[in-house]
């Protein structure tokens, strides 16, 4: 019991002297600490094609032409490869067939119906079998041309996955293709900043493989952050497209403040309006 009565009032005395040290430092107008300039980071960069895709097999067969290689340029709806199509094509052929006799057999029923010698009925489904003849040739027409696979939009080859005359099941990835234009950046950024992103902030990147530095802007914003890593995902697109850049190249990017940004505009600004006062004085003066 004795220690409780020490201790109570040294406690009392050591919350008061933190409270003076708060009071004293809150009257001498000092501020917390300042974060870190955006400029001061640097942010992972790769560098990234707007579109790509992995082109797969839609049908089980042999592979007769592949007539693309790695690197070649093609242009939306050039053949990328062709499957052996002979069974796909005798479908084809059946169905054709098979529509023109339904076809007959549905003008003999209208002739005959124009004699009475047939009811509405049979009428009827003659034309309905006609309508199950173009069905048929459709689907057999839509599966002979899973056997032609083509661009579907303008780009290069990346990687090849497959060789002639291999026997491959669907959904085989067959070639890569990424297209042309513009590259775009992807950036990993550490989640604490995010509260100081946005979409149209500038940023400039410095790419290893050539060792320049080309402008961007920030174009997107993951809407999540990854828990382990404590990152945020960004997008970014360079303000003017460079022939010598390629998509997988890596860098390091640098932000700037939206702020900063803003208040270079306003700043800017300002002293235009300044510089057009002073010609209009000085315009009345003379």
């Amino acid at each position: 019991m004795p220690s409780d009565r020490i201790a109570t009032p040294r406690a009392l005395w050591s919350g008061a002297f933190a409270t003076l040290l708060l009071s004293g430092a809150v009257a001498q107008g000092q501020e917390p600490l300042r974060q870190d300039a955006l400029s001061e980071y640097r942010l992972r960069a790769l560098l990234t094609p707007q579109l790509e895709a992995t082109l797969s097999s839609r049908m089980e067969g042999t592979l007769e032409t592949l007539p693309v290689s790695l690197g070649d340029a093609v242009a939306e709806g050039d053949v990328l490869a062709r499957f052996d199509c002979r069974v796909e094509q005798a479908r084809v052929n059946v169905a054709s067939t098979e529509r023109a006799v339904a076809r007959l057999n549905a003008d003999a029923k209208r002739n005959l119906r124009a004699l009475d010698a047939v009811g509405d009925l049979e009428v009827a489904l003659a034309a309905a079998e006609v309508d199950k003849a173009e069905s048929s040739l459709s689907l057999a027409a839509a599966q002979r041309d899973r056997c032609t696979l083509v661009a579907p939009f303008t780009g290069r080859i990346a990687k090849v996955h497959v060789k002639p005359f291999q026997t491959l099941g669907p959904g085989t990835a067959l070639v890569d293709l990424i297209g042309d234009g513009a590259l775009k950046l992807r950036l990993s950024a550490p989640s604490e900043l995010l509260p100081r992103l946005a979409t149209g902030q500038a940023l400039s990147v410095r790419v290893n493989e050539t060792g320049k530095r080309y402008p961007a802007t920030l174009s997107a914003i993951s809407a999540r952050i990854d828990a382990v890593a404590q990152t945020v995902e960004l997008e970014a697109t360079l303000d003017s497209p460079h022939a010598e850049l390629m998509a997988g190249m890596t860098g390091r990017a640098s932000l700037n403040d939206a702020d900063d940004t803003s208040a270079d505009r306003s700043s800017t600004a300002h002293h235009a309006d300044d510089a057009t006062a002073a010609g209009i004085a000085t315009r009345s003066s003379e």
